[in-house]
């Protein structure tokens, strides 16, 4: 079993309309069904954790809270950097039109988010905290990470 170290945590969103709640139901579905059955085919969602509307994180797949990304604990959030990452995602991201990004979250993602970010950033200074437009060209995660990031007093 191959062990890599932890580089990333990489935020993103659900790009699901404002004020709708996700499950980790919806999440599962959406990335482990078969391609047939509309889903992506993963063998594991994208993501470890969901912040929910109300601020509350919900673990999606498990990890040893280490410093290494050891194989069991991948999960599929952006290609090419999944064996060196953690993945958070909000529950949000598009405006009520389900289209256009919008930074959706409440004030208790907002929260819960920050506690996180800092959490991890103190655990793991090494590893970069980025958005997941960052390393791919997407609109996600809805918001600039390194601006938020400033603002919360975690520089990179």
């Amino acid at each position: 079993m191959a062990r890599r170290a932890l580089k990333y945590l990489v935020i993103h969103c659900t790009a699901t309309p404002e004020g709708r709640e996700v499950s980790a139901a919806d999440i599962r579905r959406w990335h482990t069904s078969p391609v047939s059955e509309g889903g992506r085919g993963w063998k594991q969602v994208g993501y470890t954790d969901l912040i929910h509307l109300d601020g509350r994180v919900e673990r999606l797949a498990e990890n040893n809270e280490d410093a290494w990304v050891d194989d069991w604990e991948i999960t599929n959030g952006v290609a090419g950097y999944n064996s060196v990452s953690r993945h958070i995602v909000y529950a949000g991201g598009c405006a009520v039109d389900g289209k256009t990004p919008k930074d959706t979250r409440t004030a208790a993602q907002k929260e819960a988010l920050r506690r996180y970010a800092l959490l991890f950033h103190r655990r793991f200074p090494e590893a970069r905290i980025v958005g997941h437009g960052e390393l791919a060209a997407k609109a996600c995660p809805s918001f600039d990470v390194g601006k938020w990031l400033a603002s919360i007093g975690i520089q990179r």
